[in-house]
């Protein structure tokens, strides 16, 4: 039995065991992970409390030229727009020098917030398990662990009503296949990771394969399965094509925020 909840991103006790490591970043991308870590503390030094490594990355699946660098800082207080601008520069930064990446995205949050208890099943469930620890003091060791039930499926992924509008307009705006094409690979991972955490207790694991995740779901929703796979696909390599965000914001998307809330709920509100 262990054995299997291990394969499956467990631990011999059923929770969710941390995935990545900076042992595991791949040898092209370690002078990126380097200069990222003397970088954030230049930039931001005594304001931060901690860095984090999320993704391909850390869990040393990365591709040289495709893949980005996603970073998690936390900052003793709540950011202003300062350091969001101080995170944006630094993110250019680091794409223009290194080959390596395609992109640097950065989330920004303060200390407080990661430790809400609105925050528990969310940001603080995605630090202790989805983030590796780069910079400063793991928050980690304050935060609960974590097992893939329903409460956590629906703090994390039980917002795709609420999204979807947005997603509309952003649609409608982009008018060009390079305008689309990060649209596409955006929705297409969101919907397989909703569509995931939808059977995830059932599933009883975790994982960040979108493959896999498109394979759990298609146990459950056999009717849907094509379209999560294709999905999973586009998420790698994402296409401009405008129909398929139309099946994301009008068929794939709506059905899923129903049925996502017919089974676990609604994600408590966010100010």
């Amino acid at each position: 039995m262990a054995g299997t909840l291990r394969q499956r991103g467990l631990d011999a006790q059923g929770y969710i065991e941390r995935e990545g490591s900076l042992g595991k970043v791949p040898h092209d991308f370690r002078p990126v992970v380097a200069a990222a870590r003397d970088r954030l503390l230049d930039v931001f030094g005594g304001r931060m409390h901690s860095a984090y490594l999320y993704g391909s990355i850390p869990r040393g699946t990365a591709r040289v030229g495709r893949s980005d660098l996603d970073l998690l800082v936390v900052l003793r207080a709540e950011p202003a727009d300062g350091d969001r601008e101080d995170a944006r520069l630094l993110g250019e930064g680091l794409d223009k020098e290194f080959r390596q990446i395609d992109g640097v995205g950065t989330l920004l949050y303060g200390r407080a917030r990661v430790l809400s208890e609105l925050e528990r099943h969310d940001l603080g469930w995605f630090l202790a398990c989805l983030c590796t620890p780069l910079l400063g003091e793991d928050l980690a060791e304050e935060l609960p662990r974590y097992h893939p039930d329903s409460l956590l499926a629906r703090e994390t992924n039980g917002d795709l009503a609420l999204l979807l509008p947005r997603w509309r307009e952003r649609t409608a705006a982009a008018d060009s296949p390079e305008a689309r094409r990060p649209l596409v690979r955006f929705m297409s991972r969101h919907l397989v990771r909703t569509g995931f955490t939808l059977v995830m207790p059932r599933w009883n694991g975790w994982t960040s394969d979108l493959g896999e995740m498109a394979e759990a779901f298609a146990a459950y929703y056999p009717e849907r399965a094509e379209q999560l796979r294709a999905a999973a696909v586009l998420g790698h390599e994402p296409d401009g094509d405008a129909a398929v965000l139309r099946s994301y914001t009008e068929d794939l998307g709506p059905w899923l925020a129903e049925e996502y809330a017919r089974v676990h709920g609604v994600k408590a509100p966010r100010p």
